[in-house]
């Protein structure tokens, strides 16, 4: 009885986060709303008690602290204009409408590398959305094109602070930052290269559009902006440097975090409070607590256990993969959880195959990800309309091979 209560809150909860309905007069349903309703649920059949709820923020506390500095240092960039400094730089000079677009998949590349791929589809989807439809007026399908590049940018996590859960996972795993962007790295590079030859290959006829409309007026870099990019670029090397010294990353995450809402406060007068309530995304947080407490809901009634059955003795390609699947039908945070837990004991190599699949399976349904499902709800705001069905047939089409090679050069070393 509880295994089927279980699944069925699952089923239920992943429902109500993909259709996110409206009750009257109210605004669409919460994310974490649902996430919690379906905690609730798994406590009234007993799956559940406070303990889980405890036990769960225990293990993530440091992950969860690192995550929320990091939307702190991404919502000072947006604060003082950075973001919108480097879309305009990356506009101005590209003499055709493919090198615009390689311009925008490499920015929406680093973003997602140096903030997290979060970061990079939300924050960066309206500004690119904004841009193309500048440039090219009477083509909506040109704008969903570079709508798309953003989205497909932000693939295989290079270090784990670029996806909240990789941090989550790693950190339990004991994966330090170098040892992850030793073997991701290389993953990532090779990704970024493969989906953007696809996707231009996709949207060929669309690249041959000539470019047009007015390019926006590209300001100066002014002392606070380069000095926010001096942050995020001295939070990477520390990252780098504290990992290697065995310290705790989150430590560096925090320390960015106070020197960005420092640099606000001294350049433009910002509240530090304000910037923290405003920025960071509660919901988000709450959200990902949720689904990783229905996570351990899951363990209990021996979901884990069958993941772990099914990943006893298999090859790295096979765990990748049951892993992509997973997160593409339930959501890639519940499956990174219970990938968490089911690999414990297993070689890393094992535990990072679970995080290519997780990172790039939520390409292939638009429920596998929150970011998914919030970037096709930009779209739709900003009037745009991409199907589900036209999702799944450019996801599968650059998720399947991009999976092969990443799982493949994983295999190699």
């Amino acid at each position: 009885m509880q295994e089927v209560a279980a699944y069925s809150t699952l089923a239920m909860t992943v429902g109500l986060v993909v259709a996110r309905p409206r009750v009257g007069s109210l605004p669409r349903l919460p994310p974490a709303v649902a996430a919690w309703g379906g905690v609730l649920v798994l406590a009234l059949f007993g799956i559940l008690g406070v303990q889980a709820v405890g036990a769960t923020a225990l293990d993530v506390w440091r992950s969860f602290v690192a995550i929320t500095a990091i939307m702190v240092m991404t919502a000072v960039a947006l604060e003082l204009g950075v973001l919108s400094a480097l879309a305009a730089r990356v506009e101005q000079g590209a003499p055709t409408t493919r090198a615009l677009f390689r311009r925008v998949f490499i920015l929406g590349s680093l973003t997602a590398a140096m903030l997290n791929n979060d970061a990079a589809i939300l924050l960066l989807t309206p500004l690119v959305v904004t841009l193309a439809r500048r440039r090219f007026p009477e083509r909506i399908d040109v704008v969903v094109m570079f709508a798309f590049a953003v989205f497909m940018a932000a693939g295989v996590a290079p270090f784990f602070v670029s996806n909240p859960m990789n941090m989550v996972v790693a950190d339990h795993s004991g994966i330090g930052f170098n040892a992850y962007a030793a073997r991701m790295v290389p993953i990532a590079v090779a990704g970024w290269i493969l989906a953007y030859h696809i996707l231009a290959w996709l949207f060929r006829r669309q690249l041959a559009v000539e470019l047009g409309g007015t390019p926006a007026i590209r300001e100066p870099m002014g002392r606070a902006q380069w000095a926010m990019v001096g942050i995020l670029a001295a939070a990477l090397i520390g990252y780098s440097l504290v990992g290697y010294l065995g310290g705790p990353v989150w430590l560096v995450a925090v320390t960015g975090a106070v020197l960005s809402l420092a640099l606000a406060r001294r350049s433009g007068g910002a509240n530090p409070v304000q910037v923290v309530s405003g920025g960071v995304s509660w919901q988000t947080l709450l959200f990902l607590l949720g689904v990783l407490v229905l996570a351990t809901g899951l363990a209990h009634v021996g979901m884990v256990d069958r993941l772990a059955d099914a990943y006893a003795g298999a090859d790295t390609p096979r765990i990748g993969v049951i892993s992509a699947l997973g997160s593409a039908v339930i959501d890639n945070h519940p499956m990174a959880y219970m990938n968490m837990l089911a690999l414990e004991g297993h070689h890393h190599s094992s535990v990072l195959a679970a995080l290519i699949g997780g990172d790039l399976g939520p390409r292939l349904l638009p429920m596998g990800s929150l970011a998914g499902l919030l970037w096709m709800e930009s779209l739709r705001r900003q009037g745009i309309i991409v199907t589900t069905g036209r999702f799944v047939r450019i996801g599968a089409t650059i998720a399947a091979p991009t999976i092969a090679v990443s799982l493949a050069i994983l295999a190699l070393y």
